[in-house]
């Protein structure tokens, strides 16, 4: 694991953060390398209710590919094949990661850095924030899935027009677009998205992941929905020890004890 992504996590909370604030967090393809080892440990680890992922240094949640290191990374077909597929294995895999997960942005979130939050459930941004997707600034190519992450979350018209200008947009125009859930003071980032961590946490697992997997198929392509599976996830949430003990906690008015089972 490189020094330049920390994986970290305090109860049922977990971290990836990006670790490169020297270059405004932009990407390596290390870094994208142990996103995807860090997000496949803790979509397995059972303790883990919910990730944030965020960019160290408080002027950047990630700002793109590390430009320097193009000249090995994708100099060549062959390379930028590759790179192009591991960065979408971690977009893919935090896109479908089991449980809730949360973007937690400060400064500049450009390119990969808008497609890495667009993976994410929630978005949570500083007052200072700026967003772009400059691609066609540099007649970079944009595939379907990226562009259609962008469309669920924003709509055609405004997808269209993040693409079309390649300008940078500020963080009250990104909350009128939908690109972000919530605009925070910059100094309070931190705390909300902590906070908003600990109160899905508190919530019964079972209910959240269920939820964040129908979403998923609502979104989907009506050939890719998996009806059958969503049916399944609630069933289950009506048979669990949550379900009982949600019940019984709110009869005798006190916080419920969720074990996610």
């Amino acid at each position: 694991m490189t020094e330049k992504i920390i994986v970290e996590q305090a109860g049922n909370i977990a971290r990836i953060i990006f670790n490169q604030p020297e270059k405004r967090n932009a990407v390596s393809l290390e870094m994208w390398e142990a996103v995807e080892a860090a997000t496949t440990r803790f979509a397995n680890d059972d303790s883990v209710r919910i990730l944030i992922l965020s960019g160290a240094g408080g002027k950047a949640f990630v700002s793109g590919a590390d430009v320097s290191k193009f000249e090995t990374e994708r100099s060549s077909v062959e390379s930028v094949a590759h790179y192009n597929a591991t960065t979408k294995r971690v977009y893919d895999a935090i896109e479908a990661f089991p449980k809730p997960t949360i973007a937690q942005i400060n400064g500049f979130c450009i390119g990969g850095g808008v497609a890495l939050s667009l993976s994410c459930d929630l978005r949570i941004c500083g007052d200072g924030s700026q967003f772009a997707v400059p691609a066609a600034k540099l007649g970079l190519g944009y595939g379907y899935q990226g562009i259609n992450r962008l469309a669920n979350v924003v709509g055609p018209s405004f997808a269209k027009e993040i693409f079309f200008t390649a300008r940078r947009f500020t963080s009250s125009e990104a909350k009128d677009m939908g690109l972000v859930n919530r605009v925070v003071p910059d100094d309070q980032v931190a705390t909300v998205a902590k906070e908003t961590a600990q109160m899905i946490a508190s919530n019964a697992p079972m209910t959240v992941d269920s939820v964040k997997y129908i979403v998923s198929q609502i979104v989907a392509s009506e050939s890719e929905t998996n009806l059958d599976e969503c049916a399944r996830m609630v069933q289950a949430c009506f048979e669990s020890e949550d379900y009982k003990e949600g019940r019984k906690a709110f009869m005798e008015k006190r916080t419920p004890n969720f074990i996610g089972s």
